[in-house]
């Protein structure tokens, strides 16, 4: 299995950090976010991974060579003309999946997810995507039926609702930034340019099986904003 790892975002919200480093090399004890998930994916045999790179692009490949990939082999997606957001960096980076199913995942995430559990799961179904996701709060939520189907999407902020399909007693739960993704979905894909992956989902998840994985109880960490290192650095050493 290969994998992608997203991290050509801006980290805006990870500022004073990001206004000279990108967010993929912040130090979480002593490694960087961009390392331990590299070493997340070793841990289940998964050392073939393309990264996107757009801001200070720079570093990131020279850390990458500096470490020879910290033991795998580690391709770059160049977005330093553009960044492409989840749905057009995942599109540009197509032809590196030549087969099978793969796992794309954001930089900044931290978990010890099972994520072998996770793709017997995803093998077993046979979804298009399979979405990792908790039951824990938060103000965006996808919605799944009984059956673990994605059927839409909310905002609880605000009360914006898209709704894929129609079905009694939405379950509400959140994203970890973790799918595991069939490459049948990339005929599926017409949007060109710089789009989000979660608008693709929607639209597709009436006519397309997508399903969710729920991994509550395991540690996760979102270290999209620096208030979220000291919580980082507690539950990964």
């Amino acid at each position: 299995m290969k994998a992608m790892i997203l991290a050509a975002g801006l980290g805006t919200r990870f500022k004073p950090w990001t206004d000279e480093h990108p967010k993929a090399l912040a130090i979480i004890n002593g490694k960087s976010l961009l390392e331990r998930n590299i070493l997340y994916l070793q841990s289940f045999g998964i050392k073939e991974v393309i990264v996107n790179v757009h801001h200070f692009a720079d570093q990131i490949l020279e850390t990458i060579h500096k470490h020879r990939g910290w033991g795998s082999d580690i391709s770059i997606s160049d977005e330093t003309g553009q960044v492409l957001e989840t749905g057009g960096g995942l599109q540009k980076a197509a032809g590196y999946f030549d087969y099978g199913s793969f796992v794309l995942m954001n930089v900044d995430i931290l978990t010890d997810l099972n994520l072998e559990a996770m793709a017997f799961y995803h093998e077993e179904k046979k979804p298009l995507v399979t979405l990792a996701v908790t039951s824990r709060k938060s103000s965006r939520h996808f919605l799944f039926d009984r059956e673990e189907r994605l059927s839409g999407w909310r905002n609880t902020k605000t009360g914006e609702e898209k709704i894929s399909i129609t079905a009694p007693a939405l379950l509400e739960k959140a994203f970890s930034g973790i799918h595991l993704i069939s490459p049948e979905i990339f005929p599926l894909i017409h949007q060109e340019g710089k789009f989000s992956i979660v608008d693709i989902y929607l639209e597709l998840a009436a006519a397309h099986t997508i399903l969710g994985f729920d991994h509550s109880g395991s540690r996760l960490v979102d270290v999209g904003r620096t208030e979220s290192v000291k919580v980082a650095e507690k539950l990964f050493l």
